[in-house]
């Protein structure tokens, strides 16, 4: 590394956020990306540890040693290259990625790791700025025609790759823009749509065709914000196509069914969140769900509960709490325990902090209210024992709830598509494929991302759709000289 002592001479330095006064006054992006100096100092911490686990924490093995050190060197265009070598979308990780790698940091062990997700940020908008993000259209062409079916972030990844390789790539996207749960699912003051959009421009550019608004199985059924006008059966995307690549989300959500869940007020997350994301696209909504004025309730601890927080606030809400059935984690991980897994340990998102009340270990009993729609959630607190959950007797209680968002996660992709092509499912409902060739149980279509694997991060997403890509090609062709 060009400073060896860097780690033992800089301290971890994070990107700043706008005051929530101001971020909250509108639905853009707030989170300011490291300096040119700054991101020097910070990937000299960088520590040459010679087996780097950031690179195997990674799904999608960022090389991030060597762009730590190019940024340190100042050889901004050369990390760029090296972070797209691995990384079709480093403006979608470098804003919504967890960062595994960083608690996978050796620096992590017993200090403050490398601050790669704010490295990586910083290399992929500078490298927009300079102009340096530019089509890399194929020399020649294959004559073999592949579908995508869904335009998220696995989708996407895997239409580049194909069409870099030089085959015709049709990507197919029920909804009426492209993006997938990114487009209508993260909320815009998390990362912004004209990501998305530059990006499919560079892919037009390379080749790809996108088609919106186009269910693909033999009867549209309803998903997250769906706006299919038209419906293409696997019969004849089949015989239209060489290869078929599913590459759709996982959208059933989760349910709470306890009593009064039929009252008025009470919505999946992702029948609100999409809402906002059109509304802040220019569309119109007259009927759109608002928690302006109201005490909003919010079932579930994760990122997606999180993401109604923080647009509940933008809103106006008079309160917001959020619950979660599982018991509060400790505020620091065990280190040397966990490291270099993911530690199971509190996080506090921005949009907590612009104001919200949690409270965990709490199960919903029912829901009451009068004149059909929701006004209390009745619920009563539980201990975890052996993983056994139990109910703490005479701690039952009562909150006032106007607006309830339901966020526990989602259970599987689609299953009507998945059945009109037959495709053999796991014990999940997820089109069973392994990694090793991302084949599916029917001839020419493949399954990669969270229609394979269930709910997951967007960097599995890029992975799967790379990898699929390498498989794809490698049937058309019977060899690929793409990278998996």
């Amino acid at each position: 590394m060009g400073k060896p002592t860097g780690f033992m001479e800089y301290e971890r330095l994070s990107e700043a956020n706008l005051p929530v006064g101001d971020r909250l006054k509108n639905y853009r992006e707030f989170v300011l990306h490291l300096t040119d100096e700054q991101a020097k100092v910070q990937g000299a911490r960088c520590m040459d540890c010679g087996i780097p686990f950031c690179t195997s924490g990674c799904p999608i093995n960022n090389i991030i040693p060597d762009w730590n050190d190019l940024v340190y060197k100042g050889k901004w265009h050369e990390a760029l290259d090296v972070l797209h070598s691995t990384n079709n979308f480093p403006e979608f990780t470098g804003r919504l990625c967890p960062a595994p790698c960083e608690a996978a940091c050796t620096l992590n062990i017993n200090g403050d790791a490398v601050g790669i997700k704010s490295i990586e940020h910083a290399i992929i908008d500078k490298g927009w700025e300079q102009g340096w993000v530019v089509s890399r259209a194929p020399t020649a062409r294959t004559g073999k025609k592949v579908a995508v079916v869904g335009s998220g972030p696995a989708g996407m990844a895997c239409a580049q790759q194909l069409a870099r390789a030089g085959h015709s790539v049709t990507v197919f996207e029920k909804n009426d823009r492209i993006g997938g749960l990114m487009r209508y699912g993260i909320p815009d003051f998390k990362m912004e749509k004209s990501h998305i959009d530059r990006r499919m421009e560079q892919m037009q550019e390379e080749g790809v065709v996108f088609r919106t608004s186009v269910f693909v199985g033999t009867e549209c059924e309803a998903g997250i914000n769906n706006m299919a006008k038209e419906t293409i059966s696997p019969e004849v995307l089949l015989g239209q196509y060489d290869a078929v690549v599913l590459a759709g989300g996982a959208e059933t959500p989760r349910d709470l069914p306890v009593p009064g869940r039929e009252l008025a007020g009470i919505y999946n997350a992702m029948e609100f969140l999409p809402q906002q994301n059109r509304v802040n696209a220019g569309d119109v909504l007259p009927e759109q769900i608002k928690a302006t004025g109201k005490h909003v309730i919010v079932i579930g601890g994760g990122d997606t509960g999180s993401d109604c927080v923080g647009t509940s606030n933008r809103h106006g809400a008079l309160s917001v709490t959020q619950i979660e059935l599982m018991p509060r984690p400790p505020e620091h991980e065990n280190k040397p325990l966990v490291w270099p897994n993911w530690p199971m340990k509190l996080r506090t998102s921005s949009s907590h902090e612009e104001g919200c009340s949690r409270d965990w270990a709490i199960a919903t009993k029912s829901f009451s209210g009068s004149n059909g729609h929701v006004e209390k959630l009745n619920a009563i607190r539980v201990e975890w024992t052996d993983g056994k959950m139990v109910e703490v007797k005479g701690s039952e209680f009562e909150l006032k709830a106007d607006l309830v968002f339901l966020a526990m996660g989602f259970v599987s992709p689609m299953q009507k598509m998945l059945e009109a092509f037959g495709v053999d499912k796991d014990v999940r409902g997820n089109a069973r494929a392994g990694t090793d060739d991302y084949k599916t149980s029917v001839d020419r279509v493949f399954a990669a991302g969270d229609v394979r694997r269930g709910q997951s991060l967007i960097v599995w997403a890029i992975r799967e759709g790379r990898q699929c890509a390498r498989s794809v090609d490698e049937f058309l062709m019977g060899s690929s000289v793409l990278p998996r």
